[in-house]
Formats: C-alpha cells, sequence, structure tokens
C-alpha cells in the first residue's frame, strides 16, 4: 500500500515538474503555443541576417524617398510600419523572437468573427484635452441620446467595468451611430437638437482648450488619418475656430463638427465573416436645412432632410459656405438648433488583424525607438556599475584592511592602541532611533509594501496575466495587489518597532495599516468633490469609494495585522554588538555626511537612474500616449532598487566613519529625497510639456504627482534602511569586540 502511493506521490511530482518546465521554457523563449504545434523558423547566419537588413533598409529609404504613407492599408505602408516598429515586435526574455503588436499588447486575445449585415455597438470613450486634465463624458455634449437597448444590443453588449475602471470614472457607453457589417450609409440624419446660449459658451470653451471625441469601435480607438500627409491621430476635434484671414470676418469663428464620415476597414475571412482592421473618422462642419426651429426632434433617421439624405442632395463636405456656425445673437440670446448626421463606408483591406495596431503606436508621439530605452536601461546601469565599484572598493579593500587591523589589535595589547574610524560606534550603531521609533516602522514597512506590489504587478504583466492596454485592468490589480501586500507592510512594520524595544504594538499596527491608505482616500474624496462640482467624467461615484473604503477595512487592515501578528510573534532582531548604556558623543561630520547635503546627493543618483524612462511615463499618464514597454519597465525598477541600495550603503559607510552613529532616519531621508527631484521633474514637466489651462486642472495635476512622489519616496526611503541594517550587521559581525 504504502509503495503504491509513493510512487502516486513521485508520478504526480513528476508532472509538476514538467509542466513548471513547459511553462519556464514558454515564458524565457516567448512561446505562444507547444513546440510540437510549431514550425521551427529557418534559422540564418549572421551574414544572412546582415544582408537582408541591409535589403530591408534600402527599400524602406526607396519607399520614403517616393513618397508612400505609413499610415495607410496598403501592403506597402503596412511593410514600412513593420519595418519601423520591427524593434517592438519582439517576445522573450533571453531569446528574442519576432511576433506582432496585438500579441504583444494584448496576449490571448483572439479576433472577433463578424457576419454579413451583423450589427456592431461603437462605443463612446470620453471627451478629453491635453490642455485640460477634466475629461467629459459624451453625453454631455449638446448632442443626441443614447440608442435604445434593445434585447439583442444587451446581449452583444460585454463592456464590463471593473475596480480601475470605475477608479478612472469613465465608462464605455454605446454611441448613437447604427453600424452593420459591410452596411453602407449615405448621409443619414440622427437628430436635431437645440444649443442653449450656456452651452454655446461652454463649447466655444472646449474648442479654446482643443477638446477631442473619442470612441471605439470592435476594441480599436477611433482615428483621423490622412495618407496625403502621412498623419493619424486618435480622436476627432469637437470644433475649431477659423481667424479672420480665412472668413473675411473681423473676428474668429468657431465651428462645429456635427457630420461624421466613418470609414470602417475589414478583411474577409475564407470561412465567412470579416475582421475588423481599422476605424477612421473623417469630421464636417455642415449647416443642415432645419426641419422646425421651434422643436426638438429626437431622431430624424426615418425622415427627409433636404440637404441630407433628399433625393439629389448635394455630398456633406466641409466648405465655408456651408459651415454650421457657432454663435447666438447677443440682443436675442435664442437657441440654435442643429442636426447631427453621419454616414459609413466599409472598406475591404488587405492588413491583417494582427497588424492593426501598427498604426497607433507609430503615429503616436510618445513613439520612439528601442535605442531610446535601451539608453535609458544603460544610463541606469553604469550608474550601478560606478556604485557598485565605490561599494567594492569599501568592502575588499578599506573594511576588509581595517577588519583585519582591528581584529589583529585585539590579539595584541589593546592598551598601547587606539581605536579610530566606523569601529568606535561599535556599542551605539545598533541603538535603536530616539525620535518617532513608530513613525519610522511605519514609514519602512509602508514602503516595502507599495515596492512589492509594483513588483508583482510587472510580473503579472510579463507573464500576460494583464496588459499594459487595458488600463483600468491594471489599475485593479495594482490596487488588489496593495491590498494584499499589507502584510508586507505589517510584518516589517512590527520586527522593526520590536526592534526599537517599543510595547504599544497595537498602536503601530492601526497606524501601519491606516496612515497612508486613509490619507490617500481622504485626498480622493476631496479632490473628487471639485470634479463633482465641474461635471468631470473622472468623477468617482460615491458606491466606488465605499467599495475602496470595504476594500481597505475588510482586507488590507486584516491582512497588516496578520502581517504585524507574525513579525511580533518572531525573535528580536539579532546583532552582533551589544549596545552601551551611555550614548556616546557624537563630533560634528564632514560636509558630505551632514544633512540637507547628503539628502541632496543621496536622492540624485536614484532618481537620474529612472529620469530617462519616467518621461515616457509620464507622457503616457498625462499626454494620453499608449506606454507598453512593461520588460523595461520592470529592469528600471530592479535597477532603482539596487541604486537605493547602493547609495544607502555607501552614504551610511561615511557617517560611520565620521563616528556618527545615528544613521536610521538619515539612511531613510538619504534616498527617500529622490521624491523631492521627482516633484520637482512633474513641475518641469508642467511648465514645458503640459499646456494646462484654467485652475482645476492645475490642482488635479499636481495633486496625483505629490502622490506618486510621496509613493515613490516611502519605497526609495524603506530599500535604504533595510539595506543600510543589513550592511551594518555584516561588518560589524566581522568584527572581534569585546
Amino acid at each position: 500500500m504504502s509503495s503504491s502511493l509513493s510512487s502516486s506521490s513521485s508520478r504526480v511530482r513528476f508532472w509538476r515538474c514538467c509542466s513548471l518546465l513547459v511553462l519556464l521554457g514558454a515564458l524565457v523563449s516567448g512561446l505562444d503555443e507547444p513546440p510540437a504545434l510549431r514550425a521551427k523558423p529557418q534559422k540564418l547566419t549572421r551574414q544572412e541576417r546582415a544582408a537582408r537588413a541591409k535589403e530591408e533598409a534600402e527599400t524602406y529609404q526607396k519607399l520614403i524617398a517616393s513618397g508612400q504613407d505609413q499610415v495607410g492599408h496598403t501592403k506597402e505602408a503596412a511593410a514600412m510600419r513593420k519595418y519601423a516598429l520591427r524593434g517592438k515586435m519582439k517576445r522573450g526574455v533571453f531569446r528574442k523572437r519576432q511576433s506582432d503588436l496585438a500579441s504583444i499588447l494584448f496576449p490571448g486575445v483572439s479576433p472577433i468573427t463578424y457576419p454579413d449585415d451583423e450589427e456592431v455597438l461603437m462605443y463612446t470613450d470620453s471627451v478629453n484635452s491635453r490642455k485640460t486634465q477634466v475629461p467629459f463624458d459624451f453625453y454631455k455634449l449638446p448632442g443626441c441620446d443614447m440608442p435604445k437597448m434593445t434585447p439583442l444590443r444587451k446581449k452583444r453588449r460585454q463592456q464590463r467595468k471593473n475596480l480601475g475602471a470605475r477608479l478612472q470614472g469613465l465608462e464605455l457607453k454605446p454611441a448613437p451611430y447604427t453600424m452593420k457589417v459591410k452596411d453602407n450609409q449615405a448621409c443619414t440624419p440622427l437628430c436635431q437638437v437645440v444649443i442653449t446660449p450656456r452651452h454655446v459658451k461652454w463649447m466655444k470653451r472646449l474648442i479654446d482648450r482643443q477638446y477631442r471625441v473619442h470612441m471605439t469601435f470592435d476594441g480599436l480607438p477611433i482615428l483621423m488619418r490622412s495618407e496625403d500627409h502621412n498623419y493619424a491621430v486618435r480622436g476627432y476635434p469637437v470644433g475649431f475656430v477659423a481667424p479672420p484671414t480665412y472668413t473675411g470676418l473681423t473676428e474668429d469663428a468657431y465651428y462645429l463638427y456635427n457630420h461624421l464620415k466613418f470609414t470602417i476597414s475589414y478583411q474577409e475571412q475564407d470561412g465567412g465573416g470579416v475582421h475588423i482592421t481599422g476605424f477612421d473618422v473623417y469630421p464636417v462642419s455642415f449647416a443642415h436645412e432645419i426641419q422646425d426651429k421651434g422643436s426638438i426632434t429626437e431622431n430624424l433617421s426615418t425622415q427627409e432632410v433636404a440637404t441630407c439624405n433628399a433625393e439629389g442632395a448635394d455630398s456633406v463636405d466641409n466648405d465655408l459656405e456651408t459651415y454650421w456656425k457657432l454663435k447666438t445673437d447677443p440682443n436675442t440670446e435664442t437657441d440654435l438648433p442643429i442636426i447631427y448626421s453621419y454616414e459609413v463606408e466599409w472598406k475591404e483591406s488587405d492588413l491583417d488583424w494582427a497588424d492593426r495596431w501598427d498604426v497607433y503606436i507609430l503615429g503616436n508621439s510618445n513613439f520612439a525607438g528601442d535605442d531610446i530605452h535601451t539608453f535609458a536601461i544603460v544610463n541606469s546601469f553604469m550608474i550601478v556599475l560606478f556604485l557598485t565599484g565605490a561599494i567594492a572598493t569599501i568592502m575588499v579593500r578599506t573594511l576588509r584592511k581595517d577588519i583585519a587591523g582591528y581584529n589583529e589589535m585585539q590579539s595584541l595589547d589593546e592598551t598601547s592602541q587606539e581605536e579610530t574610524g566606523w569601529k568606535l560606534v561599535h556599542g551605539d550603531v545598533f541603538r535603536p532611533p530616539e525620535s518617532c521609533p513608530m513613525l519610522f516602522s511605519m514609514l519602512v514597512g509602508t514602503g516595502a509594501q507599495i515596492g512589492t506590489a509594483f513588483f508583482l504587478t510587472m510580473m503579472c504583466s510579463m507573464v500576460g496575466l494583464i496588459s499594459p492596454m487595458k488600463k483600468g485592468q491594471t489599475l485593479t490589480a495594482i490596487v488588489l495587489l496593495y491590498v494584499i501586500c499589507g502584510c508586507v507592510a505589517g510584518y516589517v512594520s512590527a520586527r522593526l518597532f520590536k526592534f526599537c524595544d517599543a510595547k504599544a504594538w497595537k498602536q503601530n499596527t492601526v497606524f501601519t495599516a491606516a496612515a497612508l491608505p486613509g490619507a490617500l482616500i481622504g485626498i480622493f474624496t476631496v479632490l473628487n468633490v471639485f470634479l463633482h462640482i465641474a461635471g468631470a467624467a473622472t468623477a468617482v461615484h460615491f458606491f466606488t469609494l465605499l467599495a475602496i473604503l470595504g476594500l481597505w477595512m475588510t482586507i488590507s487592515t486584516p491582512m497588516v495585522f496578520v502581517g504585524s501578528f507574525f513579525g511580533f510573534s518572531a525573535e528580536k532582531l539579532r546583532v552582533p554588538v551589544k549596545t552601551n548604556k551611555i550614548t556616546r558623543y557624537i563630533p560634528k561630520p564632514p560636509w558630505y555626511a551632514d544633512p540637507p547635503i547628503s539628502y541632496i546627493v543621496g536622492g540624485l543618483l536614484p532618481f537620474g537612474s529612472v529620469c530617462i524612462e519616467l518621461f515616457f511615463i509620464m507622457s503616457a499618464l498625462w499626454l494620453h500616449q499608449v506606454y507598453y514597454m512593461m520588460g523595461f519597465l520592470l529592469v528600471v525598477l530592479l535597477i532603482l532598487g539596487a541604486t537605493c541600495a547602493e547609495v544607502s550603503v555607501v552614504m551610511t559607510y561615511l557617517q560611520l566613519c565620521a563616528e556618527d552613529h545615528r544613521w536610521w532616519w538619515k539612511s531613510f531621508f538619504n534616498c527617500a529625497s529622490a521624491g523631492v527631484y521627482l516633484f520637482l521633474y512633474s513641475l518641469w514637466f508642467l511648465v514645458s510639456r503640459l499646456d494646462l489651462v484654467g485652475v482645476l486642472p492645475v490642482v488635479v495635476y499636481l495633486t496625483y504627482m505629490t502622490i506618486i512622489s510621496l509613493c515613490f519616496s516611502l519605497f526609495c526611503g524603506s530599500v535604504g534602511v533595510l539595506c543600510s541594517f543589513a550592511f551594518c550587521r555584516n561588518i560589524y559581525g566581522a568584527l572581534k569586540v569585546d
């Protein structure tokens, strides 16, 4: 019986090992399917690869010289995009292989095949601008109402809101436009509404601040594309301002886009149906013939409008004579009637579904080749190498010589020798911080929690559990992992607090669980009130705030208590030397080891290791750009941790050599000061890169950047303290001290 059980358990372990090996091989080599099902690519020699690369480069230059655009649906344009993005279409950690952007941006997502004449819902996203961080909902604009949700439409609507999407305050709602696969529609009147004078002023403000309307169709963001001018940009503007030199008027004229020309590209499938490969729009401002100025017609699709769907009606195009002017009579202040319309054209394309995201990444103003990211990594790595060399010098040459000399003196006549340097403070180096030990342990524990949660988020993204393109999903993962990692904060805080010989363990646990989350929820709630007053789409619902509060109270706080229980239950951290009862006198330290100089120098290197990659992250956060280089971000995170560790070790050693044993708080602020540099960088980014208009957008920006800088400081400070503590234990453990 026992032999059969042992054999069965051995088989289970064998299959588990096999499955883990397959999983590890898939991660390292970047495979998406088992090797048996994947044809082996033909290996090329180095000379063949160089010849192919040269041929591709020459072809690319010839296409550019011939005036070929890169944003169209032709095979030439697709080939040019592939060449320009070739560095970003590689997967794998150690063995890179060529892939497509769809599988990188959306791992595990397969295309949807639509049969002919099937209705496909278009969704409204948000109306936002780079000039302000206050987006609005599409249906806040004076326009048509949301379409009626029939049972079939409700069944097809599969847009689910997660916690991250709710925190962003954005919701995908069905657009009022009707789309059927391969069903071309000429000018179709949608609705007639009136715009009040108050809304006219608001719409002019939106046009001045360059607000753009964003929609999605089959997961693709709407795109304004011009093959003649070789540009592609997401969203379309609410309207435009024409100067007097163009209109011949005495002042600027405001015009509203009320007619949309949709172009949907598709690829026919062999088994029937189509794949959506493009979603373009061309906005038009057109003054339709008003049906009845005194009424509001909710739906005109079944009625005839002389300038739109009537027989013999001219095509709807942008023309100065037919622009719809956004202006009311200042004497009468009457309402403005307007008719919204649209038309749809379905175009067959040779573009594959897997390549439909290429134009979005290429048209991204944040687009940069891998050389820029590689330069950022090399820059950070050089800082780490510099610090590693400094630490190697300290550990190998200085410390080994000092330790050997001090240990030799212990075996000789010590009365004739005098101790100098860092060994003098061996009786005080592990003296707990005298000021605010509870606050100190709480900050270090919270920083460890932030770092652990962020690292786990990056790992989930690397293995394909979350997609950086789905911002709501990523934010949900960050929140949940932060909540679960409360046990890390409780454990680290409890171990440090117990080392400080403190007894108020209940207060320490409660403060660790409540300090940062409570502050963040309070700030977010106050900011949310102002966003509600402004009518912003990012204003979070009250029940979402209650859900966050529930996560904090029912998961985060218990996890902190669990970690704190194990931390206080463990034995006190052991140190290699005893602490004297009387505190040693501290001489005046040299200028480089004395705050604030040590804080300024210490925080500069960790910030310098991430400053280049930080530009791309800030552009993704505030300029609505795409950032999906999670591999680079994970490497930068590891380099940041290594830089903080090495900076804290060097600064602590210099401080101990100056006979200053109060290294606890200084090791924290030496690295935490990097958050101050991050906040100063955000101010530079605000002045140089952003063009925010109004007080509320600036307040929103500064509030969120303050929160990000605070979390960055806590993480860096936590790494500094823990590494300095380990450094002190190692060097003093090598001494022979009575």
